[in-house]
């Protein structure tokens, strides 16, 4: 929104700025307006060139938070967001009904991950997981806890060394508890949302 809100200012001050400019483009209409007479070869040497346009903001990448100067942390930990990843689209519309989200309709670049939602009230950053865990057999159960939890390990981490929390938002009870099992100290909730 607020990005969007710039590029609306933005073109409004150039619309003004170019109708200016056309308003005064053509002084020896201007100076028979006010009661004096510029000749017509003196009008066309005091016209301006004509300027490229500019863009307009669309190819502009949206602006960075500003770091302050006496923060430690690396300028990777400020939070940016940015187009989600994939095109998982019911994955995606879980991820932006998380509670507090911050960024619905965005992931959130975090040292150097795109995580799925950010809750900037608690500073916590989220995975979301919609797999039908529960309808699979018991070896893909298997591969998928152990696809899954060093990566949760390894995202943990991550928003931990920018000074986030990190939750895991699960579809299912059976999920939750598997990767508990897995690991205790990860922080898994059951979607009531999605």
């Amino acid at each position: 929104m607020i990005v969007l809100g710039v590029v609306v200012v933005a073109v409004a001050i150039k619309e003004e700025l170019d109708a200016y400019e056309l308003r005064h483009l053509y002084p020896e209409e201007a100076g028979t307006a006010r009661g004096t007479k510029v000749s017509p070869q003196e009008a066309e040497a005091q016209r301006k060139p004509k300027p490229k346009p500019e863009p307009a903001g669309q190819d502009w990448p949206p602006p960075v938070p500003p770091v302050p100067g006496d923060r430690t942390r690396r300028a990777s930990c400020e939070p940016v967001p940015v187009r989600h990843l994939g095109g998982n689209d019911p994955h995606n519309a879980c991820a932006d009904k998380i509670p507090g989200n911050s960024f619905p309709g965005w992931d959130v670049l975090v040292n150097g991950k795109n995580f799925d939602g950010l809750v900037l009230a608690t500073r916590t950053l989220w995975e979301v997981k919609t797999d039908n865990f529960d309808t699979y057999p018991a070896d893909l159960r298997r591969i998928v806890l152990d696809d899954q939890v060093p990566k949760m390990q390894g995202e943990r981490e991550l928003a931990r060394a920018c000074g986030f929390d990190f939750k895991v938002a699960v579809r299912s009870a059976a999920h939750k508890a598997a990767l508990l099992k897995q690991d205790s100290t990860l922080r898994v909730v059951v979607m009531d949302w999605c």
